[in-house]
This record gives structure tokens, C-alpha cells and sequence, in this order.
């Protein structure tokens, strides 16, 4: 079992098999097996399968190439470059790998970090200076590769954050952009609400390397990128803000933003310059499709939220459970998204629809939470546990559950959190009030005093958040 045993102890039979649920989706999605299970090496022949059979297999003859690189950013990148690095072995001449604060994998876990891959460790969700340190020195390694090389490049949730490289000068003659900039940007998009759409719209407006410029600095070599899916739908100009693929956004989305969300005072006002000299025609957008650039480059998604609810789904079925996978496009206001699921229940309970008893409804995507001044300690997952909480006040035989897949619910351990019928009852027992938690954004607290907080460690992977309604009415141990 992945999580805290605390979990369990409101109602352990049950429990037990929610957790089952949890870990069943989380093993589908491990990055080294979601990369090992698309490569296949024979002799000097590189396939790169795909995950269906409407996906055309790839292959590379590596006696074309006289050097190959591997580049990784995100929370899954140290995996992701192990199972590269087990496939390729010592044809690999130069790897970095960028990814956060304690995901690097650890010598106890048995997995030995790739020899030939240098793994760092930088900020998240917040950049910082070691992430502008792997940004220069990404750069530095891709643009020594030419036409006879063959770089790959792994993407995984957090990339955006964790690989830096502030746009300007010299690159397009523009201000140079400050870490400090980018830090004040990314703390206004989280404090306003936006989607991961949308940040990642502005990153790659002020970044010299997302947007499908990475790709320009590694032209004319060979480029392949292989990617773990954190955003809904998996558009791949969005999955670490895509920096080897073709961007699809341009300077005036990026200003929509702005004026959607009135940031033109709260962000840094460098940043509000380079935009608004980009809506004005003087700064060269990011690479768009059709460009020469990309003529070399191929890109698969490895595994994304929907891998991760069919193995739910699969796995709730052999425990008795009557499955149904909803979406995975699930977007909005955390608090408003746990009114639906709490809904979604309790008309499973009155009607036996859209499954009837003992039911596990799946649903998959990325809410948002707008932070007002001086919030506490949570995130979006333990939001929606804890708004969820308030609507099952008597109605026995419903469990919610948000669950983090990367293990990390905002800023806090928390893969985020389960409420059934007594979590606001439990929190009153110890002089808590779910509405006052709720109202100031401080679920953590509550959910640790109700043992209702997931708390799993660094997953390693990162493909979005997944939502469950279990319906457990009549369902024996």
C-alpha cells in the first residue's frame, strides 16, 4: 500500500479497497515502465512502439548516429531517463535530467541513478536558481548536437517550472527577463485561478527554451521526444509547456490571459513589457507548425490520466465494485467540482444511475482553486475532500476521494484527501469547522485531524489529478 495506514482507520474493510484503487491507478502510470513499454532494441535498431495499434511504430537505426543525448525535465524525469538508459546503455554520450526537490530516486528504492544521465534537483511549482542552472547548461549540452546526432528528450509534469530559461537578450533582443520575474508570475497565475493551460501560455512567452525552442537549439540533429501526460486531453505544445513541439499560442492569447484574469498590476512589470511588445509585432513569436525546425522530430505520449483511470476502473471491477469511468476532462473551482461528486452519489444511492451499488464513479482532469489573501495550508485534491465533506453530512455509504497522482497536492506531502459522512463530525470532535477551514483554504490541518489526508510520498509520476465517488451501500467485506 502506497498511503499513510492512518487513512484507513474511519472505516478500514472499506477503506482498504479504496486505497487498493489508488495504488492500481498509480502503478499504471510508473514512468520507467510507461517508457520501457514503448522501446524495443534490436542489435542497432531503436523502435519506438506506439500505444495503440492506429499509432505507427518508429524506428531508428543508431548506426546513423554519432552521438546520442538524453534530456529529461519533470517530477518523472529520473525514471524516465532509467528506463532510457537501460535501453540505449553505454551508445548514450551526454544526459541531464532535471526534476524536483526529493524525486530523484534514491539508492534504497533499489533504482541506482542513471550513470550517464547527471540527475539535479530544482524548484516546484515555483522556479528557482538551480531550475536557471539546468536551463543554461540543457542549452549548452543540446546545442552541441548536429545533423548526425539523435537526441531524446523525456517531458513530465513540472517541467515548465522546473527547467528555466528566462527570455531576452541576446536571443531576441528583448529586456532579459530575471528569475525574480518568473517567480512573481507564477505565484500571480497560481493566486488567480489559472488553468495549467494558461500558465504554461505565459511561460512559454517568457522562456527561452518552451514553446518549441528547445527544438530550434537542437535543429538539425534527430529529435524524439517522449512524454508522460499531465494536462487534460494531452496537447503536447501544453506538456512542459512544450518545448520540442510546435507551439500552437501566440502573443495575443498570452494578453487574453492578462486581461482575463486583470494581472497587469500584480505581475512584474518586466513581464507585462515583453508581452505587450510582443502583441505589438516586436518580438519574434515562438516556433509555429510547418517550421523547418521540426522536420526531424517526432514526439508519443508514453502514458497520460487515462491510463491511469482504465487501470482504476479494471481494478475496482475485480473488487466488486460496479465501475465507471465519467471523463477525464474534469476542469473548474475545486469546491464547485465537489458539489458535483457529491451529487454524482447520491443519485447513484436514489437511483441506482449512472451505476448502481456498490458503485466507483472515476473521473479525471485538473481544478483550480482561487486563493484569496493569506490562505493556509492545502491544495486543490484536499479542497475538494473537504468541500466534499460538508455536502456528505448524513449520507452514509458515500466516500469522495481527490487523489494527486505525482503524491504532492500543492505545496504541501499531501497526495490529497477522502471524506465519507463523519470527516465533519471527526474534525468537530477535536475543535476544527470544515465551513472555516474551507472558507480560509486550509483543508491540510483538517484532513490530518480526521485521518482523511493521503499522504503517499513523491509518486514519481505526474498525469493530472483523479476523482472517485465510491458508492459502498450493501457492499460486504
Amino acid at each position: 500500500m502506497r498511503f499513510d495506514e492512518a487513512v484507513l482507520q474511519p472505516n478500514p474493510a472499506q477503506r482498504r479497497r479504496i486505497v487498493a484503487v489508488l495504488d492500481a491507478a498509480l502503478d499504471a502510470v510508473d514512468p520507467f515502465a510507461a517508457v520501457q513499454n514503448v522501446l524495443r532494441r534490436r542489435g542497432d535498431i531503436l523502435t519506438v512502439a506506439g500505444r495503440s495499434p492506429a499509432e505507427r511504430a518508429l524506428n531508428y537505426d543508431l548506426r546513423r548516429y554519432r552521438r546520442i543525448f538524453v534530456i529529461a525535465a519533470g517530477k518523472a524525469a529520473a525514471p524516465m531517463s532509467r528506463a532510457v538508459e537501460v535501453a540505449l546503455g553505454d551508445r548514450i554520450s551526454h544526459g541531464l535530467a532535471v526534476t524536483k526537490y526529493d524525486h530523484g530516486e534514491p539508492a534504497e528504492q533499489g533504482r541506482a541513478r542513471p550513470s550517464a544521465i547527471r540527475v539535479v534537483e530544482a524548484g516546484h511549482p515555483v522556479p528557482d536558481e538551480a531550475g536557471v542552472l539546468a536551463g543554461k547548461e540543457m542549452l549548452a549540452l543540446v546545442e552541441q548536437a548536429d545533423e548526425d546526432d539523435l537526441l531524446v528528450a523525456l517531458l513530465s509534469g513540472g517541467g515548465s517550472a522546473l527547467l528555466v530559461a528566462p527570455a531576452g537578450a541576446p536571443a531576441d533582443g528583448a529586456e532579459q527577463l530575471t528569475l525574480a520575474d518568473l517567480q512573481g508570475m507564477t505565484d500571480a497565475l497560481l493566486a488567480c485561478g489559472a488553468t495549467i493551460n494558461e500558465i504554461n501560455c505565459l511561460r512559454k512567452h517568457t522562456s527561452a527554451v518552451k514553446g518549441g525552442q528547445l527544438a530550434r537549439a537542437v535543429a538539425p540533429a534527430t529529435l524524439l521526444t517522449l512524454a508522460l501526460s499531465d494536462v487534460i486531453g494531452s496537447p503536447l505544445d501544453v506538456i512542459a509547456s512544450g518545448p520540442t513541439v510546435p507551439d500552437i499560442s501566440d502573443w495575443a492569447d498570452a494578453w487574453a490571459i492578462v486581461e482575463k484574469y486583470t494581472l497587469t498590476a500584480s505581475l512584474p512589470k518586466a513581464v507585462v513589457k515583453r508581452l505587450r511588445a510582443g502583441l505589438a509585432g516586436d518580438i519574434p513569436d515562438t516556433p509555429k507548425p510547418h517550421d523547418p525546425i521540426f522536420a526531424n522530430s517526432q514526439t508519443l505520449v508514453v502514458a497520460d490520466n487515462r491510463t491511469a483511470a482504465n487501470a482504476a476502473l479494471a481494478k475496482a471491477s475485480e473488487l466488486g465494485f460496479n465501475p465507471l469511468l465519467l471523463s477525464t476532462f474534469v476542469e473548474g473551482e475545486a469546491s464547485e467540482i465537489a458539489k458535483m461528486l457529491v451529487g454524482l452519489g447520491r443519485e447513484a444511492q436514489a437511483s441506482g444511475q449512472p451505476a448502481p451499488a456498490p458503485a466507483c464513479l472515476i473521473l479525471g482532469g485538473e481544478t483550480t482553486v482561487s486563493l484569496g489573501k493569506n490562505p493556509g495550508k492545502g491544495g486543490r485534491n484536499q479542497e475538494i475532500a473537504l468541500a466534499a465533506a460538508l455536502g456528505l453530512q448524513h449520507l452514509p455509504g458515500l466516500t469522495v476521494v481527490s487523489l494527486a497522482t505525482d503524491g504532492s497536492d500543492g505545496p504541501t506531502d499531501s497526495a490529497g484527501g477522502m471524506a465519507d459522512s463523519g470527516t465533519v463530525a471527526r474534525g468537530e470532535h477535536v475543535g476544527l469547522c470544515a465551513a472555516d477551514s474551507l472558507r480560509r483554504h486550509d483543508a491540510y490541518p483538517f484532513l490530518r485531524a480526521t485521518d482523511d489526508l493521503l499522504l503517499s510520498g513523491p509518486t514519481q509520476t505526474n498525469v493530472n489529478d483523479l476523482m472517485f465517488v465510491f458508492v459502498c451501500d450493501g457492499f460486504q467485506a
